[in-house]
């Protein structure tokens, strides 16, 4: 598999605590969007980590396309 399977057209917004590791999920498979949940053994993508630098709001993204993955950088608007 060398594009990633496209779950959903739009970010997706998590409130994310400061210093907390999230693993993104780069294949697209993972029933827990926008996390890994582990479908992604046998295709070659790996989850991606994103430590929170900040509390707040970040905008993960959903397509799986973005150039600054594991974050939205609206190539969604695009697909």
């Amino acid at each position: 598999m060398s594009t990633p399977e496209t779950p959903m057209t739009s970010p997706l917004p998590v409130d994310v605590k400061a210093g907390t590791d999230y693993w993104w999920c780069a294949c697209g498979r993972s029933a827990k969007q926008p996390f890994c949940d582990g479908s992604h053994r046998g295709t070659g993508f790996e989850p991606v980590k994103y430590t929170a630098a900040h509390d707040g709001k970040v905008w993960f993204c959903g397509c799986k396309r973005s150039a600054r993955a594991p974050l939205c950088d609206g190539t969604h608007n695009r697909l």
